[in-house]
């Protein structure tokens, strides 16, 4: 293998009688730096823009969700020795009821569809969500006076400004009275609330979320002490499978660090067959997934432009075998066999590609680093953050210096193969 080697960085760093062979070899070097570059750079800024995604998403869901494997609705009084084992959990940070529903919203004579989430005084004292009000403030209680905060995009639809005075009216068919044709209406419950603030996470959950207190969605859908949910956040939780230090739970009990998998296995196991126990990534799978198999075709359509700008590496290639056709009758004479002459130009041209490679990923990475300190490049129009956001992943540079080297290998063995059949 040292001798290929040999003749290879000699070929790749010789000056070769024609100029035309430099040239394309430069231009190939400098593409597959450029292609490089470009993979490293987008892959980060889509990386940042999937952290805010998922940031964002945090603020509304919780690490787990906990529903009822049939139905819509529990009881969790009827659960409590199970609850009360997730209480003395020290993992465990926070827990709350929840009750969500599909409702008809109605404001100053405009309708639209909206999905009502009931909330205890657990959530409404340690929800993130008071750190997305973009007008007025996070409130849902004026004394006993019931209050509800509201989705920017949904506000904007419905023209609600929580400076007015006018309530939002929900409604919601009723469960025990039947729908007359007389008087339709007298089948639909109404709760009337009063805004106190807007908040803005993403276009999904804008458009359609309204926050109130849960006695009042209860009130609204003719229940008890049902909930449809029991929300919990973890001490320091993490995503998926990872481990975070902790500090200390609302009872003040200190822990280590918290592995959000097992923590999610062992409350499935303690909640038993009647309970649902979804993660945050169970909770919105599809918008995962999505996320997931749109960097892939991302991934994919910048190493299909690697491929195309490693063509040139085929022509530079070609031209050097036809130049070098002396020294492989030379290499043959001398008794080299043809595998190892044909091995000799599969690493030259190898090594064209690996050069653009190191200097793409230099570039790219500087780029990227730039980008993600000092913020350069700004973000169109007005969005919540003022530049393009960049997040620089360990496995994004290991797969794209694996990805284009084998291009650029498998580019150099198709030229190489045509050596002695000639």
């Amino acid at each position: 293998m040292k001798l290929p080697l040999l003749f290879a960085f000699r070929y790749l760093f010789a000056r070769k009688s024609h100029n035309v062979i430099n040239i394309i070899s430069g231009i190939s070097v400098a593409g597959m730096a450029i292609g490089t570059a470009a993979l490293i750079v987008i892959l980060s800024v889509y990386n940042g823009f999937d952290a805010l995604v998922r940031s964002s998403m945090s603020t509304l869901d919780p690490d787990f969700l906990i529903t009822p494997a049939s139905g819509k609705v529990f009881v969790p009084e009827e659960h409590r020795e199970a609850f009360d084992q997730l209480y003395e959990m020290p993992e465990i940070a926070t827990m709350c009821t929840v009750l969500e529903e599909s409702v008809f919203v109605s404001y100053d004579k405009r309708q639209a569809t909206a999905r009502a989430k009931g909330v205890d005084e657990v959530y409404e004292q340690e929800t993130l969500l008071r750190e997305h009000i973009r007008s007025g403030q996070f409130r849902l209680h004026r004394g006993d006076i019931p209050e509800v905060c509201v989705g920017a995009a949904l506000a904007w639809q419905l023209g609600l400004n929580p400076r007015f005075v006018t309530p939002l009216e929900i409604w919601y068919p009723s469960r025990t009275r039947t729908i007359s044709l007389v008087n339709p209406t007298g089948a639909l419950n109404c709760a009337k609330v009063y805004p106190t603030g807007i908040f803005s996470i993403n276009s999904d959950v804008d458009a359609q979320y309204v926050i109130l207190p849960i006695e009042k969605m209860r009130e609204l859908l003719e229940y008890e002490n049902e909930v449809s949910g029991v929300e919990i956040r973890l001490a320091e939780a993490v995503e998926g499978s990872g481990a975070a230090e902790g500090s200390k739970t609302a009872g003040g009990r200190a822990i280590g660090k918290v592995d959000a998998r097992k923590v999610g296995e062992r409350i499935a196991t303690i909640m038993g067959d009647e309970f649902i126990v979804k993660d945050r990534y169970q909770q919105n799978e599809s918008v995962y997934k999505m996320m997931t198999y749109e960097k892939l075709v991302i991934w994919m359509i910048l190493l299909f432009v690697v491929l195309i700008i490693a063509f040139n590496i085929f022509g530079s290639l070609s031209m050097l075998i036809i130049e070098k056709k002396d020294d492989i009758t030379t290499m043959r004479n001398l008794g080299m066999p043809e595998r190892m002459i044909r091995r000799v130009f599969v690493l030259e041209g190898w090594f064209i590609s690996l050069l653009g490679l190191g200097i793409g990923l230099i570039l790219g990475l500087a780029v990227a680093y730039w980008q993600q300190q000092t913020g350069f490049i700004k973000m169109p129009g007005n969005f919540l953050i003022e530049s393009y956001p960049v997040v620089i992943q360990s496995l994004d540079i290991w797969v794209t210096a694996l990805s284009v080297a084998l291009v650029g290998w498998l580019i150099a063995l198709i030229p190489a193969r045509r050596i002695g059949r000639e």
